[in-house]
């Protein structure tokens, strides 16, 4: 149920979704910049008020903030793997309380919901060779906050999914309608720096030959299979449990060690060395 509304309010505000076409999520991920502080215990306290037995596990709360674009690249590797049937609430918003569109997207068997702002954009184009479904969502509760939409329109979004409702009203999107739709598949960018110091990016693996090298500045960095064939203290790069591309430091925090950051570029040089 939406938060301050009746039973026969949310029927009226909501459609039954085919559950042979958009099969229910039985859990939501929470896939956020928020960091530390009251927002994610917020959104799961809510969570357990309105749909109580509901799994919400913080899937990713450290996004780099502000970010959408990074984030993007990151997604597709972060589910990659993750059980089906599970609803990705996915916030990234430098744009909240502006203009900007909410959408709704299943792609397979998973729903996406998040800020029509780039975020969703590479996923929506990679799961294009799935079923897939996209709704800009006009519904907007009575009373909510111009500044924490994660709480006050994502979350009971997401929430009505996971009862087999499609808030209303809606409008059916193609996937060419989307904020970042013509943005390149690849990022050749610092997508994230994970507690280690290990640099997730967004290169491509295609153009890579096996000794292909990550360009960082004046240095060059080859390919190990993992942490333990690289020299104690060397920096290389390696193809991550994500599928993506990563650059690390045996034993090391290669973000320091590079002087590096997310949003920061990168480039392949391959060939003969």
């Amino acid at each position: 149920m939406m938060p301050g509304m009746t039973s026969a309010e949310w029927e009226l505000s909501s459609a039954a979704l085919d559950e042979a076409l958009d099969p229910r999520p039985e859990r939501i991920a929470l896939v956020t910049d928020f960091g530390p502080g009251p927002y994610i215990g917020q959104l799961q306290l809510l969570a357990a008020g309105l749909a109580p037995g509901l799994p919400v596990i913080n899937l990713l709360d450290d996004l780099p903030a502000f970010r959408p674009d990074l984030a993007a690249y990151l997604l597709p590797g972060l589910i990659s793997g993750m059980p089906e049937r599970t609803l990705y609430l996915c916030v990234v918003d430098p744009g909240v309380g502006g203009e900007r569109a909410t959408l709704a997207l299943r792609c397979g068997q998973n729903w996406f919901v998040g800020p029509d702002n780039g975020l969703l954009a590479p996923l929506v184009r990679r799961c294009a060779v799935v079923e897939c479904a996209l709704w800009r969502i006009d519904w907007r509760p009575q009373c909510y906050s111009d500044s924490f939409h994660g709480r006050d329109l994502f979350l009971p979004m997401a929430i009505a999914l996971t009862h087999g409702r499609l808030p209303l009203p809606c409008q059916s999107l193609t996937a060419a309608d989307i904020q970042g739709y013509d943005a390149p598949l690849d990022c050749d960018r610092v997508l994230y720096v994970d507690h280690y110091g290990n640099l997730i990016t967004g290169l491509a693996l295609e153009p890579a030959t096996p000794d292909a090298r990550i360009c960082v500045g004046n240095q060059r960095l080859a390919q190990a299979r993992t942490f333990c064939e690289a020299p104690e203290g060397a920096a290389f790069w390696y193809l991550n449990a994500f599928g993506l591309v990563e650059i690390a430091a045996n034993q090391e925090r290669a973000d320091r060690l590079l002087g590096l950051s997310a949003g920061d570029a990168l480039t392949w040089e391959v060939g003969n060395h």
